[in-house]
């Protein structure tokens, strides 16, 4: 055995570098590929790190050409950025997002020496944005959120230089008619009986419609929670904003509410069901889980709770704090 060990060992060492060997050609290959061969219909954008400052024209060299664009740029939060003689040229003006312009205006506007936007994927025009708003709270998570995978960029709701921009966020249209122009299914939620008052309706005279945002529930630029719901604390943490009341933690927890949230017995944007139920009768919901079908039912169900009988078919009449008690296990107090 020993006298064929040092062969062995040769040859064992001779197919790893051949299998190496192979891996680097591979990989030296794949990146001559790519830089040689850019994105097929891509126009090639003028951006880069390493321009100087003398590339760098100002908003006032692009109003030469572009005067609606920039007269309407002027109203917006980005512009105010060209009064601050602390930010540098490549983070303010119009200069921020298409690039140094001394080679576009030297080429008599020649569009493939300037950053157009053209042909951009949606993740594409994102990440422009993302150079200066990735750092703020708001905005951190924004390649985690929904909008991010399902190709919605930030130019599908703000408008960076367009009369349509409505407010400082620059929206191109108000909320929550923003939000529903994409999430038609939630407006007919917006319309039901009993309803949370995010809808504007200005024919009912009622001063409460229009008092909430789709946004002081749900982060549009993403999240960890599903739903792209605020606050990191749970998928309850923005309905205890407005009913801190239900907010624990209480010595006798309710054990749905605790595993599985308040949507487990509402829907949060409209009902046809007071209190934004899920079921007609409070009973009904109830008697899900509290129906002593064998393991199904919750613990401790009185047998004696007949529900043909009238005084055990309102439940919150003696079980008032459902939601949770620091005094009594059958929530009674």
């Amino acid at each position: 055995m020993t006298s064929f060990t040092g062969p062995l060992k040769a040859i064992k060492m001779t197919l790893i570098s051949g299998l190496v060997l192979v891996g680097l050609v591979g990989a030296f290959s794949l990146s001559f590929s790519k830089s040689a061969k850019p994105d097929k219909g891509k126009t090639p954008q003028a951006t880069s790190a390493n321009y100087k400052a003398e590339d760098y024209v100002g908003a006032d060299t692009c109003k030469t050409c572009h005067e609606e664009i920039y007269n309407n740029f002027q109203k917006t939060g980005h512009f105010k950025l060209t009064r601050y003689g602390n930010w540098t040229a490549d983070n303010k003006g119009c200069e921020a997002c298409h690039g140094p312009g001394k080679a576009h205006v030297d080429g008599g506007g020649d569009k493939t020496k300037i950053h157009t936007f053209e042909d951009q994927s949606a993740k594409q025009i994102s990440e422009t944005c993302l150079r200066c708003h990735a750092g703020k709270e708001e905005h951190n998570n924004f390649r985690r959120g929904e909008h991010w995978r399902n190709d919605v960029s930030c130019i599908n709701c703000h408008a960076p230089h367009s009369p349509t921009a409505t407010d400082l966020k620059m929206l191109v249209q108000k909320e929550p008619m923003l939000c529903i122009s994409c999430h038609s299914e939630i407006k007919a939620q917006f319309n039901m009986p009993f309803r949370h008052k995010v809808m504007e309706n200005t024919t009912k005279g009622n001063v409460l419609e229009g008092t909430m945002k789709c946004t002081d529930c749900h982060n549009p630029h993403g999240g960890f929670e599903q739903k792209q719901v605020r606050l990191a604390t749970g998928g309850d943490a923005p309905c205890m904003k407005c009913h801190a009341d239900k907010q624990g933690p209480f010595v006798f927890e309710h054990a749905p509410l605790r595993e599985e949230g308040c949507t487990i017995c509402h829907i949060p944007h409209g009902s046809n069901n007071p209190k934004l139920l899920k079921r007609n009768e409070v009973r009904i919901l109830c008697l899900e889980c509290h129906s002593n079908a064998g393991t199904v039912g919750a613990p401790d169900t009185p047998s004696f709770h007949n529900q043909a009988t009238a005084r055990f078919q309102n439940c919150t009449t003696c079980h008032v704090k459902i939601h949770g008690s620091n005094l009594d296990r059958f929530y009674f107090r």
